[in-house]
């Protein structure tokens, strides 16, 4: 992605962008301890490109193993990260500054969490959301419209109701047709947080999420796919509060930001009537992300709508420019793109 301003740091500590940028996390190296050996840069196996110096590879940190040995430090994913986050709440709170700790992850597990890992997990999610965590202060998900093209029985089709609607993978439609929806491949990542148990994960919760296609289409609606039931899908959340969806990159069509509907349920049972959601909001998609996509085939009608909108002018993100809702994006076009986004709810 492409350079953007920071804006405070992630959960270990790192900075990361703006509200109006990509919001992955963009980390500084730290120095290794004096009299440290440094060993020769690694080679990535994600992007097969050796990583600069002076990254040091170390088997341990602060005591704690690595979760990924050949990786670096600052590498060491999600659970690594709140992990960093929770011995830093530590420190804080001995010398009173917990209050003022700025760039820890908002909604953060408390100490009497049930589950380090679950929490971990949730938690981590919550402190790599770009502008949404600027404070230790867990802030419920704005309500948001579903749209004219829910699907959820509200305004015509009920996917909800059919079988097989629970799924991880979304690119297909199921039941009657099986044909796919082509695209950027797009895992979508939700923590599901309870504003009831101090933004503990919550548990069991159901997401049923959907979205539009390449062309800008939704199934079940637009004219040439009402047949199809592709990129819409509902799954629970386990003890770690996360709920995760494979998918393609939206396009951006006329007058709309590019976005990811979302409902929450109180469970999957509750998730097979639309009248049991908990919260309905949305995702808002990073630009830098939105003009990597959209450069590629098949998008071509996106480019010209995005240049059309902004975050600003959106008519559901417009009052606040998303900052609840812009997603943290990671990964690649080449390999696929990660979207999380932490989502506190009251039941």
């Amino acid at each position: 992605m492409g350079s953007n301003p920071t804006f405070g740091t992630n959960l270990a500590g790192w900075p990361v962008t703006g509200p109006t940028g990509c919001q992955g996390r963009v980390r500084a190296a730290s120095p290794p301890p004096a009299g440290a050996p440094v060993e020769a840069p690694a080679v990535s196996p994600r992007t097969s490109s050796p990583l600069q110096a002076p990254y040091p590879i170390a088997p341990g940190f602060q005591t704690r193993a690595l979760h990924e040995p050949t990786e670096p430090v600052f590498d060491q994913g999600l659970a690594f990260d709140v992990e960093t986050l929770l011995d830093r709440r530590i420190i804080l709170k001995g010398i009173g500054l917990g209050a003022l700790s700025l760039g820890i992850a908002a909604c953060a597990p408390s100490a009497g969490a049930t589950s380090a890992s679950a929490s971990a997990s949730a938690s981590a999610v919550a402190g790599t959301t770009g502008g949404s965590a600027t404070s230790a202060d867990c802030t419920v998900i704005p309500e948001e419209t579903g749209g004219p093209y829910p699907g959820d029985g509200s305004n015509g089709p009920d996917v909800l109701a059919q079988s097989g609607v629970v799924r991880k993978d979304i690119r297909s439609s199921f039941g009657a047709s099986t044909l796919t929806a082509t695209g950027v491949p797009l895992t979508i990542r939700f923590a599901i947080l309870d504003l009831a148990s101090a933004c503990e994960p919550f548990v069991g919760a159901a997401v049923y999420a959907w979205h539009c296609d390449q062309a800008g289409r939704y199934s079940m609606y637009s004219q040439g796919v009402e047949g199809e039931n592709y990129l819409r899908g509902v799954q629970a959340a386990g003890n770690d509060g996360i709920v995760e969806f494979t998918s393609i990159f939206p396009a951006c069509y006329s007058g709309r930001w590019p976005h990811v509907h979302f409902e929450v349920y109180p469970t999957l049972d509750a998730a097979s009537s639309s009248g049991n959601r908990i919260a309905t909001s949305q995702i808002a998609l990073p630009k830098s992300a939105c003009d990597e996509v959209y450069a590629t085939g098949g998008y071509e009608a996106s480019i010209q709508a995005l240049a059309g909108v902004s975050l600003a002018t959106d008519n559901v993100f417009g009052d606040d420019g998303g900052v609840h809702e812009l997603g943290t994006i990671s990964g690649s076009v080449a390999d696929g793109l990660l979207v999380e986004l932490a989502v506190p709810v009251r039941r």
